[in-house]
């Protein structure tokens, strides 16, 4: 062994995959600090959530589907107050969670790269807390997510822009753009969430979007869609291609929230600039549109520029995974990637993935 520290299983990230799967694993009667270390570089608990903007309700964002094992603890999403900030009632019920199943995580950690040494996997990690340390592991859960690689598709100018941009990942509050003229970019449900918060504060606003809004007026529609998308999620992990976006294949629900923004003429996205300029936004007719600040709410991309020495990634862009698990090296399990993304399915990827770890055991 070649680290200082040696357990058999570590898993990255303490988000709703990552926790899932320690759920699946305590099932087994492993130990958290034994049998199985869990690493999050989050200063607290709740995973991405602890960093959304503070005017995201859970009555406004994606459903937050429970834990598993969430129950025994007499909590439930689906009661919670949906006039609190989504991501303190997400992090104050992983905090009790956490605590209830011993999981032991260790925070704040970040994990900067995973080293395959003969047959050990070295994982390299850094904490102003904790320091630099290296622990070995035989097998290796990845529940990074997405919310530490923002993507902001690149356009002509915009290094140029003199006013403010921002992502998804840094808007905190409509209040600093308080009187000022907004471009707001995407095409999903954070974008039409700053779209609606902005609305009032912002002296103007323009929404923009690379493809036609595919909003979905019914149930029945949104089910058949979200398992359309969840097929196309598995045929690109399963090819190593790079995932499409969720709301590419699911499209935006509509509430009555969105449709009174549609029926008085808020939502309506026009389709996107060619260039950036220094004070604003050029259309492809030759036209100009002055703007103050930029909102990037255009998505993100999975974390995994920690997983480069393994040499997982694919021509096409992505890394081939079945079933939670990497074709190219079944030491590594992947928890809430590609058709697991979604809440729910970051839950039964833990089960799966949980019981093909035992059998490497």
């Amino acid at each position: 062994m070649t680290g200082n520290v040696s357990v058999p299983i570590v898993i990255i990230g303490a988000g709703q995959a990552g926790l899932s799967v320690a759920y699946y694993l305590r099932r087994f009667d492993l130990v958290a600090g034994h049998d199985f270390i869990i690493f999050d570089r989050g200063p607290g608990t709740g995973g991405a959530w602890q960093h959304r903007w503070q005017a995201l309700h859970l009555g406004s964002a994606h459903r937050v589907n429970d834990l598993p094992g969430m129950k025994d603890l007499g909590l439930s999403f689906d009661t919670a107050d949906h006039d609190l900030p989504a991501r303190d009632v997400v992090s104050d019920y992983y905090r009790d969670y956490e605590q209830h199943y011993e999981l032991n995580v260790v925070r704040p950690v970040t994990v900067t790269r995973v080293m395959p040494i003969q047959s050990t996997l070295v994982v390299d990690t850094s904490s102003t807390v904790f320091g630099d340390q290296k622990t070995d592991a035989r097998l290796i859960v990845n529940a990074t997510g997405t919310w530490g690689a923002p993507f902001v598709p690149h356009y002509p100018g915009a290094s140029t822009f003199m006013g403010t941009q921002v992502h998804t990942a840094n808007y905190v509050s409509s209040d600093a753009f308080a009187g000022q003229r907004v471009v707001v970019v995407g095409g999903g449900t954070s974008a039409i969430g700053f779209l609606l918060e902005l609305e009032g504060v912002a002296s103007e606003l323009t929404w923009v979007s690379r493809r036609p809004i595919d909003f979905s007026h019914t149930d029945q529609l949104a089910e058949v869609t979200a398992v359309a998308a969840v097929m196309q999620q598995d045929r690109a992990a399963r090819a190593g291609s790079a995932l499409p976006s969720i709301v590419s294949g699911t499209g935006v629900p509509v509430t009555r929230r969105i449709a009174a923004g549609i029926d008085r003429g808020l939502l309506v996205a026009r389709p996107m600039f060619s260039s950036i300029e220094p004070t604003g936004v050029r259309w492809s007719d030759g036209t100009f549109t002055e703007a103050d600040a930029i909102v990037w709410a255009s998505g993100f991309r999975p974390e995994l520029r920690h997983l480069a020495p393994l040499k997982l990634r694919e021509k096409a862009g992505g890394v081939a995974i079945g079933s939670g698990v990497s074709f190219t090296d079944p030491r590594i399990f992947f928890a809430g990637y590609g058709p697991q993304a979604s809440t729910v399915g970051a839950n039964r990827a833990g089960r799966i993935i949980a019981r093909q770890i035992m059998a490497q055991l």
